[in-house]
């Protein structure tokens, strides 16, 4: 992993997403050079995706002003439109895996108005889940006060696919009850929970986002606790007879802060303006 993180996430881990705004950039750089940053920074040759990451639509040869944000929605194409961005940078972008590959009507909604404006497209999935430092896993820990934990080499504790859930212990000894006050307050959004309210929090699990069928290799780690964005139907199955309470807290909301701390990251080793903009969802 590149050195660029330690300092990137502390500028941001103070603020919340809506918040970061744009510093004035001191130059344009190269779009290549912008894409060789990210991919020595998450290494997405790593993973098996579901989508291709890294540079999805070609735009301008250089860049100077980047917006960031959780989804490449058109909501946020127009905002980068209106604030003459020349790159935006998701967690969420297109192309995914089984989806239909013609271009049309969201899709090519979408791309019309990337194209037009000459807009570069960066997308990074479960690279920025995964990064130590920068991703959405350790990012919603910090912002949250969790204790990582950690092994012999300072690394995250890790168990499941591409070792993308994490382990801790909440900011304060707390029940169930507890934790789900302090995630609601932090996150301004009311999760589902299952299980007992007065169960002692005390070794916890994550992976944000869409995680819910991570939830049974939590439970053989040896969770109290599993938090992730989504719940389906089997997860309050496992929760009741397993006795591991289960937490969806959003999608949306668990992964804002990864490509918040991408940004500023990118601001700092390349001197671009770049500005976080969230876009609210409520799943």
């Amino acid at each position: 992993m590149g050195k660029v993180v330690a300092k990137s996430a502390a500028a941001v881990s103070g603020a919340t997403p809506s918040a970061i705004t744009p510093n004035v950039a001191t130059s344009s750089v190269a779009t290549a050079s912008v894409l060789s940053w990210l991919t020595e920074t998450l290494e997405p040759a790593r993973f098996s995706d579901y989508c291709p990451n890294g540079l999805q639509v070609q735009g301008k040869p250089s860049i100077g002003r980047v917006l960031t944000g959780v989804t490449a929605s058109l909501a946020l194409i127009e905002a980068a439109i209106e604030r003459q961005a020349d790159a935006v940078l998701v967690h969420h972008g297109w192309f995914w895996r089984g989806e239909d590959p013609t271009i049309r009507s969201q899709k090519h909604q979408r791309l019309s108005r990337l194209l037009a404006h000459d807009i570069n497209l960066f997308a990074y999935h479960l690279p920025l889940d995964a990064h130590p430092v920068l991703g959405n896993n350790a990012q919603l820990a910090w912002h949250m006060g969790w204790a990582v934990e950690r092994d012999l080499q300072e690394n995250p504790v890790t168990a499941g696919p591409s070792d993308l859930i994490w382990f801790g212990r909440p900011s304060t000894d707390c029940n169930l009850a507890e934790f789900t006050q302090q995630i609601a307050h932090r996150l301004q959004r009311e999760p589902t929970v299952v299980g007992d309210p007065n169960q002692p929090c005390r070794r916890i699990a994550w992976c944000t986002g869409a995680a819910q069928g991570m939830f049974e290799a939590a439970i053989n780690a040896g969770a109290d606790v599993f938090v992730t964005g989504e719940i389906s139907e089997p997860s309050a199955h496992l929760a009741r007879e397993l006795g591991v309470s289960f937490i969806s807290a959003g999608h949306h909301a668990t992964e804002r802060y990864g490509v918040a701390a991408l940004g500023v990251a990118l601001q700092d080793a390349l001197g671009v303006t770049v500005e976080f903009l969230d876009i609210d969802n409520p799943a």
